[in-house]
């Protein structure tokens, strides 16, 4: 079965840095997509940061030159780097994986995504 089981959330000072963690089992990093998510209560999901298998990471304007996503392959391992947290990054974040090798940037929009982790909270204030 396949799984995303995440890590690395918690609650930071506003200008704090975390980076989130993703390791995936019953499913390999490979030409794949992967992606971060994000989700305030009462709202719909946010895609934060894409990274195709085989591309350029594409990331929210919101989080744009704060974020960075990044993968190991060796370890199937997923990353989210997050710098200068703000208040309004407070949300509860999402590992997603999907089977396809394109589009990765234009499914996220839509939240189209199969595979999702169980979700790791992050708390600025």
């Amino acid at each position: 079965d396949v799984q995303l089981v995440e890590s690395g959330g918690g609650s930071v000072q506003p200008g704090g840095s975390l980076r989130l963690s993703c390791v995936a089992s019953g499913y390999r990093y490979v030409n794949s997509c992967m992606a971060w998510f994000r989700q305030v209560p009462g709202l719909g999901r946010e895609g934060v940061a894409t990274l195709p298998g085989n591309g350029r990471p594409n990331y929210a304007e919101s989080v744009q030159g704060r974020f960075s996503i990044s993968k190991d392959k060796a370890k199937n391992t997923l990353y989210l780097q997050m710098n200068s947290l703000k208040p309004e990054d407070t949300a509860m974040y999402y590992c997603a994986a999907d089977e396809r090798t394109y589009d990765c940037y234009s499914a996220s929009l839509s939240g189209g995504y199969k595979y999702w982790g169980q979700g790791t909270q992050v708390t600025v204030s």
